[in-house]
């Protein structure tokens, strides 16, 4: 009797703070694909809510440094316990926004929870759709020992005709969709290989 894949469990983080914002859209999407999709039945996305981290300050941990406030505890838990990350976020100043810096701090802390996950970016926005960001971020993430997804790329040029999202943030356009399918799809695969499966 065969038995049942394991069950890719993705943590994914937005990082944006803005309620209709493209980037979490984007996430939105991914959730929706993975639960329609037969291609994506063996992966799991669960949106990391990173807007209540207080901002990165040592004399917040413990004595010992290795006890974090709550709300930064229960963030690096969902952290450990992924078995990939996807990243959605705008670009701000041709770098990751600052409150996904932020969280990418926390995490880091020693021990480090982002150490030897796959990893995927999508992001949506003006100019390039964020793709200067993308290389900042993997830049951060070789420090980090995240595992990149190299391809393929994804970033969504917003602002340009046809619309690619609704008023509230959601992704409309179905070569948009197409694309972020083949990222979660990548995503998987690379995930299973990092695991040795």
């Amino acid at each position: 009797m065969a038995t049942k894949p394991a069950l890719i469990k993705v943590a994914a983080l937005c990082g944006s703070l803005r309620k209709a914002s493209f980037n979490r859209g984007l996430v939105r999407s991914a959730i929706q694909l993975t639960e329609e999709s037969e291609s994506l039945k063996g992966i799991e996305i669960e949106e990391i809510d990173i807007s209540s981290l207080p901002m990165l300050n040592t004399d917040l941990e413990g004595a010992d440094g290795m006890a974090f406030p709550p709300v930064v505890e229960d963030f690096r838990s969902k952290i450990l316990v992924a078995d990939s990350i996807l990243f959605a976020s705008p670009e701000y100043n041709f770098s990751v926004t600052a409150i996904l810096k932020n969280a990418i701090d926390w995490a880091s802390r020693p021990p480090n929870v982002w150490a030897g996950k796959a990893a995927a970016i999508v992001s949506a926005g003006g100019g390039l759709g964020g793709g200067l960001q993308h290389f900042h971020l993997r830049q951060i993430g070789v420090f980090l020992d995240l595992h990149f997804v190299n391809k393929p790329l994804f970033f969504v040029k917003a602002f340009q005709p046809p619309p690619k999202f609704d008023a509230d943030g959601n992704l409309i356009d179905a070569e948009s969709k197409e694309l972020l399918k083949k990222v979660i799809e990548a995503l998987h695969a690379h995930t299973l290989r990092i695991k040795g499966n």
